[in-house]
């Protein structure tokens, strides 16, 4: 069966399954739900404890040998399955569905899998998996959630911020400085429990305490370009650069966002349904509610000069080309990463864009380590 990891207190309270899958990129989340499986067997006498890795050679027969054996003392145990690639091939999969054919009272088995997508999620052994025992999906936690996050984080702990506008502040404050890093915002948060009693805290108490920890991610920076929030994305981009993540990466992820955005245009104008689109340019997650309200920001015509942008900046950070002032009108700024921004507000405000002059740096940007 399928389970919601905010479900998964109320179903250990009533008792243990034989076997558990959880899945998701969620690290923090995912360990925390394994935490939780693991104390709970425990107590009821799961005592005995194997852990396998797959990797390449692994010996399936080993797994099941160990599912199937009693411990020579007798207690029960508990087997832990990590497959990191999510793909344990044709023998694995027919090991799996032995193992979920012989779930044994005496022995619980934990597997654990990254994000999966649609297809394997439908696979013959991952079926029999969720069909034997409990499948855990941990989903992310979402850019727009954060806020709200981290309040229950800090209320388990019995500490809140303040009410109304200071409380609401604080929480964009933390969720900001730990862009997608839920395991930098749990330790911020256990410092804060540590730094101050239980109570209300101040908005400057946390800007004190909270250090400027995101991990910034090139992929969540298409995010921001789409859903066209413009102070995030040049914080994400002043981010990236400070962190020396290389221009012609970047540029890469907001020309491939870039292109989908034209196929999928086209493709409306030719009367496909938008549905169909989104699965045929494999658009899921965040993105796919994302992307309605950008196609309808954008047009075609700005999305190929987009494009014709992107070449020249292409040529640019491979050194191929300059960007002298007043060489050409469309010759993109100087600086690479003023390109990128121009590039990205194609899509994320194409009012504005294109920008005539260097855009001004986010007062928090760090440094760049090294020239692009």
């Amino acid at each position: 069966m399928q389970l919601r990891l905010d479900a998964l207190e109320t179903h250990l309270a009533k008792g243990l399954a034989g076997l558990y899958v959880v899945y998701g990129d969620e690290h923090l989340l995912a360990q925390e739900a394994c935490d939780r499986i693991r104390a709970t067997a425990r107590a009821a006498g799961f005592t005995d404890r194997s852990v396998f890795t797959v990797e390449r050679g692994f010996d399936w027969s080993s797994l099941l040998g160990a599912s199937q054996s009693m411990s020579l003392f007798g207690d029960r145990q508990l087997v832990e399955l990590r497959i990191p690639s999510g793909k344990p091939g044709k023998e694995g999969a027919d090991a799996l569905k032995a193992l979920a054919a012989a779930v044994n009272d005496d022995v619980l088995t934990m597997i654990t899998l990254p994000r999966l997508d649609a297809a394997t999620q439908k696979s013959a052994w991952f079926t029999a998996l969720s069909d034997a025992g409990v499948a855990l999906k941990i989903d992310p936690v979402e850019r727009a959630q954060l806020p709200n996050w981290v309040g229950q984080r800090l209320a388990a702990q019995g500490q809140r911020v303040a009410a109304g506008e200071e409380g609401r502040r604080a929480l964009a404050f933390i969720a900001e400085r730990v862009e997608g890093n839920l395991l930098a915002a749990h330790q911020e948060i256990q410092k804060l429990g540590l730094l101050y009693q239980a109570g209300s805290l101040s908005f400057e108490q946390i800007q004190d305490a909270v250090l400027n920890v995101a991990r910034y991610d090139v992929f969540k920076l298409n995010e921001a370009m789409l859903a066209g929030d413009v102070g995030r994305l040049s914080r994400m981009l002043d981010g990236l650069r400070g962190e020396g993540e290389a221009a012609v990466l970047v540029l890469w992820a907001v020309v491939e966002e870039v292109r989908t955005l034209l196929r999928i245009k086209r493709g409306v104008a030719a009367g496909k349904p938008l549905a169909m689109l989104v699965r045929e340019n494999r658009v899921w997650g965040p993105r796919e509610r994302l992307i309605g309200p950008a196609l309808s920001r954008v047009t075609e015509g700005a999305l190929e000069k987009a494009l014709a942008l992107a070449a020249r900046l292409d040529r640019q950070v491979k050194g191929l080309s300059g960007g002298t002032p007043g060489n050409h009108r469309n010759d993109p700024p100087p600086d690479p990463w003023d390109g990128l921004f121009e590039l990205a507000m194609t899509v994320a405000s194409p009012k504005t864009a294109p920008v005539p002059s260097p855009r001004p740096r986010s007062a928090a940007a760090a440094p760049a380590r090294r020239p692009v």
